[in-house]
Order: structure tokens, then sequence, then C-alpha cells
């Protein structure tokens, strides 16, 4: 039989993309885009000073938590993607590829992959970015087989590491290794490309989960765009939270206890229940439910040190209690259900089964410019025409490479 890395080669070069496909295409390039310029001033900027344009693009756009996920892979797709491309010279046919492969990746690898502590978004991400710099590079199927082969010793990344600098710089990190690895390729750097079917059964890959019917769409399943700036499994708490507000109107200062019911594998990642830094907000229920009550709209103020330290904050977080149920495969399993108490003994219940900007309930045009706004006041001009050529120069001017330094 050949080689699953051989068979996604192929698919990927003769890939054809539908509308449909390229409507996901620039959705994604804009959403990607918007999410990193809303990076510019973050201390990451600092610290990825000296990196390749790809791990530094890829870091900036994934450390706000923003950016968009591929439910059945469970991985952050575009954020890999995008760099990888644009930092190649390539285009939206060589994103669709990428993103195609990284999602039949993410899929074949599985929830159990995920649900192990491995992040999915550097295991898939890898191989998947030396597919899309790959193609912008004019690798033929050989080519891109030997780039994903070469880019195996770099695909990982543990959850450990979420709510810390290092979930970021690890997306960064498989990122510029696919890059890497397509540049070496195409210098003529040997592989065995059957390396990629060992390293998919010993991170408990089916390899017979990778579908590469030319028929179906370039990203099965569709991406999930984020509303709020954390991480996807906290989307469904804070909407199920700001449904049950829109219905009646709650004083936080009077509640006296918050139960969520949900699903344990809907809220997997979320590993801080008792936050103490803005980034581990981003990874907190409790703190999901605490923001959703105070501010209504999370949004990027929400996830500061100082406003996940906030007094009222604290005590509301420490209301929280969480009832899970067993069993599950992913972040959108079931529903989740919210019941607040308040002094008087009246209960507020709301439920929620699909976020906002689900693939089920994708943002409208205007809740996506309200995102693209909120990225800040200069993004919606500077995304009202961006294509794959212009992109790499709107990072480049936001993000310049540091100058030499000064010898005295």
């Amino acid at each position: 039989m050949p080689h699953s890395a051989a068979a996604l080669a192929r698919w990927a070069t003769a890939l054809a993309p539908v509308p449909d496909d390229l409507a996901l295409a620039d959705r994604s390039l804009r959403d990607t885009l918007a999410v990193t310029l809303a990076a510019r001033g973050h201390a990451l900027e600092r610290l990825t000073e000296g990196l390749p344009e790809a791990a530094r693009w890829a870091a900036l756009g994934h450390v706000l938590d923003f950016d968009d996920l591929h439910l059945p892979s469970t991985a952050h797709i575009s954020v890999v993607c995008v760099p990888a491309v644009l930092a190649a010279g390539g285009d939206a046919r060589a994103y669709l590829a990428a993103a195609g492969v990284m999602a039949r990746i993410g899929t074949a690898l599985g929830w159990r992959h995920y649900t192990s502590g491995w992040h999915a978004t550097c295991t898939a991400g890898a191989p998947a970015a030396a597919v899309g710099a790959g193609l912008a590079l004019g690798l033929d199927a050989e080519g891109l087989a030997r780039a994903m082969a070469l880019a195996l010793p770099a695909a990982g990344g543990v959850q450990r590491a979420f709510g810390t600098d290092t979930k970021a710089l690890q997306v960064g990190f498989a990122t510029d290794a696919g890059v890497r690895a397509a540049r070496l390729a195409a210098t003529g750097a040997s592989a065995d490309p059957e390396a990629f079917d060992d390293w998919l059964a010993l991170l408990g890959g089916d390899p017979d989960a990778l579908d590469t019917d030319p028929a179906a769409p370039a990203v099965p399943d569709g991406l999930a765009v984020k509303v709020f700036p954390c991480c996807y499994a906290m989307q469904r708490p804070v909407g199920a939270v700001r449904s049950l507000l829109e219905q009646a109107p709650v004083d936080p200062a009077r509640i006296t206890d918050i139960v969520v019911r949900t699903p344990s594998a809907a809220v997997h990642p979320l590993i801080h229940s008792r936050p103490r830094t803005g980034l581990e907000g981003k990874f907190s229920l409790e703190y999901a439910v605490a923001a959703a009550l105070l501010d209504g709209h999370p949004g990027f103020a929400s996830f500061t040190d100082d406003e996940v330290n906030r007094p009222a904050a604290r005590r509301l977080v420490e209301l929280v209690r969480t009832v899970t149920t067993p069993g599950g495969s992913g972040l959108l399993t079931g529903e989740t259900r919210v019941e607040i108490t308040t002094a008087d003994g009246e209960v507020h219940r709301a439920s929620l089964t699909l976020p906002p900007g689900a693939p089920g309930l994708p943002p409208t045009d205007r809740e996506f410019a309200a995102k693209t706004a909120d990225c800040g006041p200069d993004v919606p001009a500077l995304l009202a025409r961006p294509d794959w050529a212009s992109a790499p120069e709107i990072l480049r001017t936001a993000f310049p490479a540091p100058g030499p330094l000064d010898p005295s």
C-alpha cells in the first residue's frame, strides 16, 4: 500500500478549490491577520524578535487565543497554515492544501491524542506547514512527502503549556519547522516518507481516517471562528451566561451560587480553576463565567492580570461549582447549562449547544466586522482588501525585524 504521506501529498497537489473553499481561505486570511495585528505591543512581540518570520507570525497570531479552530482535530489550523504560506510566498490554494492536510492529520490523531496531553496544533501543524510552504516553493507530490517527513522531528507540543508563553511559542516552533522542512526538501534533502506512518502509529493515530477523497471540502467540517479572545472551550460557557443575562439582568454582587453542568470533554483544556494571570484566565471555566457576568462581552481587557485578580472576579470564581458528566469526544460534546442563584433565592438558568462562531452557527458579517474592529482601530482599513500577495508586507510593517545591534 502507498504510504500515508504520499497519499496526502498527492491530494494536496491535485487540489482544485471550489468557491466555498476559496471563501473559507479568504475569511481565514482576514481573521488570522486581524488576531495577529491585535498582538502589537504584547510582551511576546519582544520575546519573538529574531525568530524567523513564520515562527514569529504564528506565535503572535496565537498568543491572544483568538484564532480559529478545527473541531474534529482540536487544532488551530489557520494560525499555522497562514503564516507558513505567507512566509514562503504562497496563495489561497497553498493555504487550503495545508489546512486540509492539517485537518486530516489532526482527525486521524483523534480525541485520544488530545486528551493524552498533546497540543494537536503542533503535532498536526508541522507537517501541514511543510505542505503549504512546499507548494509555495513549487514542490511536487514526491517533494511534499519528503518535506512532511523532514518536519516530523519537530512535530510536538504539550497542553501543560496552556496559560504560559510556551503555548504560543510552541505553535511558532512547529510552523517554522514545517517551512524549514519545505526549504530543505526544495534543496534536495533526503527523507523517508514512510516515517510518517511510523510517527502516526507512535502517536496513536488511525491512518484509515486520512480521507483523501478529492470530492470532499478542502477543510472537512469547516472552521470555528472565535467571538471571545480565549480558549475555545470557554466560548460556550460565556455564550450560555450571555444568554442568561439576555433573559433577565443579574446583579453580580447579589449572586450567591453558580453551577455549571457540562460534559467533561467540553472543558478538557480548562486547566486553571483559580487563575492568577491573564493567560491563565484564558483557560479557566470559572473565570469564563465571572468575566461574562461582569463584562457582558469578555474582550481583550477582560484577560489582563489586573482584571483576572479584581476582587469581584475572584469572588465569583470561588462561587462556581462545576458538575461534569463523563464521556464525549470534543469541545462541543452535549450542551453547557448554567444555573445562577441570587440572594433573594431566585434561580436563573440557561443552556447552550452551539456557541456563536461555530461551524453550524458562523459569524455574521456584523459579528466578524466587530471582531476585526476590536483587534485595532486601523485593522478594518488594513484588511479592507487583503490578498495573499500583500499580506506579508502588512505583517512585516506591523512587526519589523530588529535592526543590527549597536556595537557601542
